[in-house]
């Protein structure tokens, strides 16, 4: 799997050598011409560069005509189309408004599954699959459904185990494309990745986790960790980072517990 993590300012160019590919937030576009610039300079430089709608930071995507203007003008190398948190209606709805509205955007398009119970991800699953032309498909991390099917008092563990059991299910029935490239947006825990070694269609995943622990100095165990900070990197963006170490030695463990 491809990994990135989201970084502060201050370690964008260190990023450069650890990250196989580079994770962009387009609500920050808007704010900070110095998070664009390292941006454009990576797509200049011919790197991998995905833009993300924010979603996740913003609790909803940035709207359909916003985000096409910076997809125009970064030019990136994948984008994540506007989608809704948990709604699988609203979710299709907005992939078939970018589509009838934005077909000759660069970059390739990867749709989000969303909703709220099996039968809503499987649905939204075959859409973004046979009728959306998404070159990617990805799952989120924290979807609630995950600690409805696995109920743990440790949620964390219900979010890794919950997104693992939706993929298996979901792989036992046939229904991944296993042609088709998928992504992993964030992460509960990061030893959940370890379960997906065996998944060639899983192609590239994002996470700041290893970044965060680091930054708040918590070091990474052999087997993980059992509990997540909440905290959201881009409210770390302008952070100046005094000591790398700990920070590096949770990214060389995420690479360890992820690729073996």
């Amino acid at each position: 799997m491809l990994i990135s993590h989201e970084v502060p300012k201050c370690l964008f160019k260190s990023s450069l050598e650890f990250n196989d590919y580079d994770y962009a937030l387009v609500h920050l576009f808007d704010k900070d011409p110095e998070y664009l610039k390292f941006y454009k300079d990576c797509v200049a430089q011919g790197r991998h560069v995905l833009l993300d709608n924010s979603i996740f930071e913003l609790g909803e995507a940035y709207d359909n005509k916003s985000f096409a203007k910076w997809v125009e003008e970064l030019q990136p190398t994948e984008y994540i189309v506007p989608d809704a948190l948990e709604d699988v209606n609203q979710t299709i709805q907005q992939m078939e408004d970018w589509n009838r509205t934005y077909r000759n955007l660069p970059g390739k398009k990867i749709g989000v599954v969303q909703g709220k119970t099996p039968e809503e991800l499987l649905s939204c699953y075959e859409y973004m699959d046979k009728h959306a032309d998404c070159d990617k498909i990805a799952f989120s991390f924290d979807y609630s459904l995950y600690n409805e099917i696995i109920p743990h008092s440790n949620k964390f563990l219900g979010w890794m185990l919950g997104r693992a059991s939706i993929l298996a299910n979901m792989l036992k029935a046939g229904v991944i494309n296993t042609n088709k490239p998928h992504h992993l947006l964030g992460c509960g825990l990061p030893q959940e990745f370890a379960l997906y070694r065996e998944y060639d269609w899983i192609y590239s995943l994002d996470t700041s986790n290893p970044v965060v622990h680091g930054i708040k100095g918590i070091e990474y165990k052999c087997e993980g960790l059992w509990d997540k900070e909440s905290q959201k990197l881009f409210e770390l963006i302008n952070y100046k980072v005094e000591d790398f170490s700990l920070i590096e030695n949770n990214i060389n463990k995420f690479r360890n517990l992820t690729n073996g």
